[in-house]
């Protein structure tokens, strides 16, 4: 059986096996025996969605909605090879993002420049089209019910232009997606969850990417659902780290802007940078054990920041104070 990670208010965290197991998380919000699934994973993800509404005894033709956060293939790759089985269901993406989701050619194109085709692969399978009749586009602060349960779609670029957050007042959760950053439950301690920032190969924006957090802040959240990976709470300290490691990201880039390749010694810099909050955290995880779970992460957050120092210094208009 999938692994399932029961919350409170209806809501169930599936295991993707996207990678490894609790990188990546779709969450199932159940209300009076109707859902939303919210992030798919990978194509390869589909069978353990599909497993995973069996054990919940939900019927495939109660799912109403795919939420997805953001069209990154590990957040959406699996919706149009979900909608096979949900018949009713229909797929709620930011309007930057629509189109690739209907014609995925520049998304499987972006996917492969980043991991090289083999990789992609591997990861990712098959991206099936959606139909545009089964997509419906949000707009920021708009609201659907799922039967009774009202939700509200936030707008919040900085991870990436096509990404929203959802709030879910019944539950006064917030579902992140990589707006509010990863957090791996094997660094949780007595202080609670380790927070990390995510940024993107293309369209990480400091600035906005801080507003986007105190948004999400403003809400006063008692927990919020990150896609990597779940469940956190004590969140205005979450945020708080979060906005203080985006600074210091942003000096790291700026302090390789003349290295003939700022990626290596980005990459260095963050790896010695979770190194130490990892420590000051209370957490006694070996050093091998330490890049085995991050270094996926260290690789996209030093390619972000890589493709981010390139775009400042094009523009010649900085993005964030230091």
């Amino acid at each position: 059986m999938p692994a399932l990670l029961r919350h409170p208010h209806g809501i169930t965290a599936i295991d993707t096996l996207y990678v490894r197991p609790n990188l990546d998380a779709a969450h199932v919000l159940v209300h009076e025996d109707h859902a939303a699934i919210i992030d798919t994973g990978t194509s390869h993800s589909v069978p353990e969605l599909v497993k995973a509404l069996r054990e919940l005894e939900v019927l495939p033709e109660n799912v109403d909605y795919v939420l997805l956060t953001h069209i990154h293939l590990d957040h959406a790759g699996g919706a149009g090879a979900l909608l096979r089985y949900l018949p009713n269901a229909r797929v709620v993406v930011h309007p930057h993002g629509a189109a690739h989701m209907n014609e995925p050619g520049k998304l499987i194109a972006a996917t492969i420049a980043v991991y090289g085709e083999k990789a992609y692969r591997s990861l990712y399978g098959e991206i099936v089209p959606i139909p545009a009749a089964r997509i419906l586009q949000t707009q920021d602060g708009m609201t659907l019910s799922l039967q009774s349960r009202e939700l509200t779609f936030l707008h919040t670029p900085g991870h990436a232009l096509h990404h929203y957050c959802i709030w879910d007042p019944t539950s006064r959760c917030v579902f992140s997606g990589d707006t509010f950053g990863l957090s791996y439950r094997e660094f949780d301690t007595a202080r609670g969850a380790l927070i990390l920032p995510a940024t993107t190969p293309t369209q990480f924006d400091p600035a906005q990417l801080e507003n986007s957090i105190d948004r999400l802040l403003a809400l006063q959240p008692e927990c919020i659902y990150l896609t990597h990976y779940s469940r956190v709470t004590d969140i205005p300290r979450l945020g708080r780290d979060l906005k203080a490691q985006i600074r210091q990201f942003v000096r790291i880039a700026r302090s390789h802007a003349a290295d003939a390749a700022p990626y290596d010694g980005i990459r260095a810099d963050l790896r010695g940078l979770w190194l130490r909050l990892m420590v000051e955290h209370g957490c006694d995880m070996n050093e091998a054990r330490f890049d085995a779970l991050l270094e996926l992460d260290l690789d996209l957050n030093a390619q972000g920041l890589d493709y981010w120092l390139k775009r400042e210094s094009a523009q010649k208009v900085p993005l964030l104070a230091g």
